[in-house]
C-alpha cells in the first residue's frame, strides 16, 4: 500500500505552554489547528503535531522516551541560534559515524535533535 506522508505527535499536559516554542523558536509552519491538536509542517511532506494529553488518544507522560530528529544542512546555524536564545538542555555539537548533530529539549522536556549526514552516500538514502 502506498504511503503519502507521516505525522509524529507529542502529547502535553498543557499544549498552550509549548505553542510559542514550536511556532516562535523553531518556526514550524502551522498547517491545522484542531483545538486539541496543532499540526505543523517541518519540511515538504514532513509533519509534526502537538496534542492536549488530557483529551487526546494518548495521555501525556511525566518523562518521554522519544526523540524528534530534524535533518538540516545548516546544523551549525541552528546550534548558534538556539544557543543565543538559551534553549534548555542544548548539547555541544557532536560528530558521530554518520552525522553531525546536537540535542536540546522543548519546554516540557521532549528531546529534539538537529542533524546532518556528513557522508554523501548516506545522505542520498533519504532523498
Amino acid at each position: 500500500m502506498k504511503k503519502d506522508y507521516s505525522i509524529t505527535f507529542f502529547y502535553y499536559e498543557d499544549i498552550h505552554a509549548v505553542v510559542p516554542f514550536y511556532e516562535d523558536v523553531l518556526k514550524f509552519e502551522l498547517v491545522l489547528d484542531q483545538g486539541l491538536a496543532r499540526i505543523y509542517r517541518i519540511a515538504e511532506n514532513c509533519y509534526f503535531g502537538i496534542v492536549d494529553g488530557n483529551r487526546g488518544h494518548l495521555k501525556h507522560q511525566e518523562k518521554s522516551a522519544v526523540l524528534l530528529t530534524i535533518v538540516s544542512q545548516d546544523v551549525e546555524g541552528w546550534h548558534a541560534r538556539l544557543k543565543e536564545i538559551g534553549v534548555a538542555g542544548q548539547s555541544e555539537m557532536l560528530r558521530g559515524n554518520f552525522c553531525e548533530h546536537f540535542f536540546f529539549e522543548d519546554p516540557a522536556g521532549y528531546a529534539i535533535e538537529i542533524q546532518r549526514f556528513h557522508n554523501p552516500d548516506v545522505a542520498k538514502l533519504f532523498q
